[in-house]
């Protein structure tokens, strides 16, 4: 299925851009967030009028991740976790906790989608985690892990 995309995803297009993707991406995803339209006749010359506008949009995307990446990139978070003896955790930090914890100290709203932990946060210490604010606008931060009590 032919779809016109409205905002630059990564990996995906660019604004304007006629893509050709499954039929169930394109309607559970791409036209149901508002990031696409059907590579229609009407659909492809609306979106050219529209496209200074759709691409000023992302500029101001950009420059708000690049704000938000500035105040959080290279900084580091800690999250006391209950263990056990051989510093496992019970369970695992979340890209909710995680978020939580970004708005709580820097009063930052980052979406759980958009963390993408290096690897499963399951043990005691510190972990990378990346978290994509933008197609092109990344930050990375600590998450150090510490016990909070140890129960045997």
């Amino acid at each position: 299925m032919k779809v016109i995309l409205l905002e630059n995803l990564k990996k995906i297009g660019s604004i304007g851009e006629i893509i050709e993707v499954k039929r169930g991406f394109a309607r559970n995803f791409l036209i149901a967030n508002k990031k696409a339209l059907y590579a229609s006749k009407e659909n492809i010359s609306k979106v050219d009028k529209i496209k200074t506008d759709l691409s000023k949009k992302d500029n101001e995307k950009k420059q708000e991740a690049k704000r938000i990446s500035e105040k959080i990139h290279k900084k580091e978070y800690e999250i006391k976790k209950l263990c056990t003896e051989n510093n496992e955790l019970y369970g695992s930090v979340k890209p909710t906790e995680i978020s939580k914890l970004i708005k709580e100290i820097n009063n930052q709203e980052v979406k759980p989608s958009m963390i993408q932990p290096i690897k499963d946060i399951k043990s005691i210490g510190k972990f990378k985690v990346k978290i994509s604010l933008h197609p092109e606008v990344d930050a990375e931060i600590m998450i150090n892990v510490i016990s909070s009590d140890t129960i045997q």
